[in-house]
């Protein structure tokens, strides 16, 4: 991509299913769509990111004040390991979505943490450019740390991906993502699970009538937000 106005966006649509909802809908799903290929077992894989906001909170108040033009920054890696690590920006633009993202290292993330960000002009993504003026002149820093499993499905036609987020949970006690002492706190009952629907012009016919809505309800579902809500509650007390 050479700018933002040439960014592929997709539909993102969010729902809140009880465990019931979602154990009949997995068994459903699995019938006629792949589980994803990064998974590691039946539940799918972890999800650990680092999210930036500046002083002003605007993140988080952003979404909380139903802004429809928005974006996040985050660094993200997987399975608890340093092989993959990706900054990434998601951008919102009502209920369509773009996902940015660029490669780091572990020591260019370790340099980011240790608040030396220079090394990101050097790089040739756009993306690193603009993150680096987010850093340096919006004062973006570390806010919280979301944990998550996901369970993927994925679906060739119409680029269709479902996923069930679970053991959504933050961290309270440190910024990085690797810290071996870091501690995690879940932030939705057990019996919740977020089914996200992904997909880019269309949604095929048949994959609509599996996953229409019964006794789940759609919902504005920012898993930032929960969690970022989730440390200011605990700082609090």
């Amino acid at each position: 991509m050479l700018g933002r106005e040439r960014r592929k966006l997709r539909t993102e649509q969010k729902y809140y299913l009880h465990i019931h909802d979602y154990l009949s809908l997995r068994n459903r799903l699995s019938s006629v769509m792949d589980l994803d290929k990064h998974s590691i077992n039946e539940e799918g894989y972890n999800i650990r990111s680092l999210y930036f906001d500046d002083p002003h909170r605007t993140a988080l108040t952003t979404k909380n004040d139903g802004i429809f033009n928005r974006e996040k920054y985050r660094i993200r890696m997987y399975n608890d390991s340093n092989e993959v690590i990706n900054v990434e920006r998601k951008s919102k633009f009502g209920e369509y979505v773009c996902k940015e993202s660029a490669p780091l290292s572990l020591e260019e993330y370790t340099a980011i943490l240790a608040g030396d960000f220079s090394f990101l002009l050097q790089r040739e993504e756009r993306l690193l450019h603009e993150f680096y003026a987010a850093l340096t002149t919006r004062h973006y820093r570390p806010s919280v740390i979301v944990d998550y499993w996901r369970e993927a499905y994925v679906y060739t036609w119409g680029n269709v991906r479902i996923t069930f987020d679970k053991k959504l949970s933050a961290a309270v006690n440190t910024y990085d993502v690797f810290d071996p002492n870091l501690t995690l706190e879940e932030v939705l009952p057990t019996e919740l699970t977020i089914m996200e629907v992904k997909f880019d012009s269309f949604l095929p016919e048949h994959i609509r009538m599996l996953i229409s809505p019964k006794s789940h309800v759609r919902s504005s579902i920012s898993k930032y937000v929960l969690c970022r809500e989730k440390t200011l509650q605990h700082f609090k007390e």
